[in-house]
């Protein structure tokens, strides 16, 4: 694929712009994977690129995957570029803490049209930095929210626990439940102790166009159906212009990703490897399958309709 690099140091943001040899004059920002460049971001530029959209794939930095002060000012910059290059409507899609981040991007940035949070919080993490101090695999950004704006760091609902007990009850949630990664009894902790407040949670009723939010139950990291009701709720009470679609599974875990976009990541043994890393997944294959075929189907839709 085609590819264009983007700095931060130089234009204000980390980011690989994947155009679609077809060209387009829409364009989708991904965030997927640890870098803009590695295999999850080019798989995920190839799958919208599939559905018409040029792409811009973004991270905080090159090959990191920590999120703390994250300028939610590089999106406006990458709208910018991709404006430039011709492109009139824009969307965003992440999944896990870039979920998050997609969907408070949303919230502030009325360029984006389309939003796709897949496994997302609908309030504002702490950030956190995976810069391996003490031999941990993660720790928490001290005083440091996931995202800034304009300078000022947004409102953060703060983990449980401190370095280095964050990382070694992030490694005994895992062990217990045999998951790859799980956090959620962490972050019901967090709530425990810190019950979130207003100015902690993302303003989705300011997104423009169509937010979609997906999750599913057996999610092992948090407990996002929770939190895509908690969004339902609070657009009951709250005036909105955007479309909210959420999608709710039983079954999908939290790796809930089209399930195109699946076959390309892993051209054989999806199903085995997600029960490998996800145990909730194992004897439900089919249902799995089914929950990723639901959002394929409905990323299509969306991005066709995306204006």
């Amino acid at each position: 694929m085609k590819m264009i690099r983007y700095e931060y140091e130089i234009d204000g943001f980390h980011g690989v712009y994947y155009p679609r040899p077809e060209g387009s004059k829409k364009a989708m920002i991904t965030m997927f994977g640890d870098d803009s460049e590695d295999y999850l971001a080019r798989t995920a530029a190839r799958y919208f690129q599939s559905l018409g959209c040029n792409v811009m794939a973004m991270s905080s930095r090159k090959k990191d995957y920590g999120y703390h002060s994250y300028r939610l000012e590089c999106i406006e910059n990458a709208i910018d570029v991709m404006r430039a290059c011709g492109n009139t409507c824009f969307g965003i899609a992440g999944l896990s803490t870039t979920g998050m981040i997609a969907l408070a991007a949303a919230s502030l940035i009325p360029d984006l049209t389309l939003t796709i949070a897949m496994t997302a919080s609908d309030f504002v993490m702490q950030g956190f930095l995976r810069d391996g101090l003490d031999g941990c695999g993660e720790r928490p950004a001290e005083g440091e929210s996931t995202l800034t704006w304009r300078h000022e760091k947004l409102p953060y609902l703060p983990y449980a626990y401190a370095h280095p007990d964050y990382w070694q009850m992030l490694k005994q949630e895992a062990e217990n439940t045999h998951n790859s990664a799980a956090a959620r009894n962490m972050f019901d902790e967090s709530e425990n102790r810190c019950p979130l407040r207003e100015e902690m949670m993302i303003k989705v009723e300011n997104a423009k166009g169509h937010v979609l939010m997906i999750g599913a139950e057996d999610d092992a990291l948090w407990d996002t159906c929770r939190y895509i009701r908690r969004v339902e709720e609070r657009l009951k009470t709250r005036e909105h212009s955007c479309v909210f679609e959420p999608l709710t599974f039983a079954h999908g875990t939290h790796f809930i990703l089209p399930e195109t976009m699946m076959k390309m990541l892993l051209p054989a043994g999806v199903d085995f490897l997600l029960a490998k890393c996800f145990p909730a997944a194992k004897g439900y294959t089919d249902e799995c399958r089914k929950a990723r075929e639901e959002v394929d189907a409905a990323i299509r839709r969306s991005v066709a309709e995306m204006v």
